[in-house]
């Protein structure tokens, strides 16, 4: 159940960060989730070096839609 959960969760995250970010992003539902589970990682790592998560805690969901949209950007950005 743990899986289902992280693939729902990561494609709400996904969703919401292509929502805030502007401009078009061309990437299928597929995408979307890996995006959303992506910025969570992302949320989580900088969260913890930053010292506001214990070992094992999981991001919050707008560090994780953060995390995203930051992905969304330092993509966006390698492609130019």
């Amino acid at each position: 159940m743990g899986i289902i959960m992280t693939i729902i969760v990561g494609g709400i995250i996904g969703a919401l960060a292509r929502f805030v970010m502007p401009g078009e992003q061309r990437m299928g539902w597929i995408m979307t989730i890996l995006l959303g589970i992506g910025g969570s990682v992302v949320a989580g790592f900088i969260g913890k070096g930053l010292g506001w998560y214990q070992p094992g805690q999981g991001a919050g969901w707008i560090a994780s839609v953060l995390g995203a949209v930051l992905l969304l950007f330092v993509v966006g950005k390698l492609k130019k």
